[in-house]
């Protein structure tokens, strides 16, 4: 067995003799030939001393400002001042346009189902005198009128576990519009606007 592992030993080192030296640290590799190329410089930018017109917005005649909407105090209560309480204020829950000709609203009990009531108006106009807000969504059709549609949810009272609170989406031709949810004390409202173009 000593003279099997003697005989492998001479021939790996025998053979160690015949290997490329490439690998060798000794080696050098050939430099690349040097190319005479004039760098290129880019062109410089010139900026232009005339500058545009400023684009002029034709100003949104339906834009709707919640400061405004809520002064009348004939329809919308007057916040209160309770430090510390958040919802004894009207909501506005946004403006949105639509081409479609009717829109749908649905919703339902946001929170905890405490038998929360509401007065839902359209225009101003009362729609639904007192719906009670439950688990399943419930909802109606509109017909929108060209301009302003407000739609207007009055808390008549805020269940056993304040605020009144409700989940609500809005549908147009297209689909949903907009979801999103109220907060508000008993005698305020929440208010959505959708405007027809």
């Amino acid at each position: 067995m000593k003279r099997i592992l003697f005989f492998v030993v001479i021939i790996g080192m025998s053979l160690n003799g015949y290997a490329q030296e490439e690998f060798n640290s000794k080696f050098k590799g050939v430099p690349p030939k040097e190319s005479k190329k004039e760098k290129m410089i880019p062109p410089k930018e010139i900026s232009s001393k005339v500058t545009p017109p400023d684009v002029v917005k034709k100003p949104d005649s339906l834009q709707i400002k919640p400061a405004e909407l809520f002064k009348d105090t004939n329809l919308y209560k007057k916040e209160a001042n309770t430090e510390g309480v958040y919802y004894k204020k009207n909501q506005y829950l946004g403006s949105f346009k639509t081409t479609s000709m009717t829109s749908k609203i649905r919703y339902r009990d946001a929170a905890f189902l405490d038998g929360d009531k509401v007065k839902v108006y359209l225009n101003n106009k009362v729609i639904e005198p007192e719906v009670v807000l439950e688990g399943d969504f419930k909802g109606f059709e509109i017909k929108l009128v060209k301009g302003i549609n407000r739609i207007d949810f009055e808390a008549l009272n805020e269940g056993f576990a304040s605020p009144n609170t409700a989940e609500f989406d809005v549908y147009d031709d297209k689909g949903v519009v907009t979801a999103n949810q109220w907060n508000v004390g008993t005698g305020y409202k929440a208010t959505i606007i959708i405007i027809k173009e």
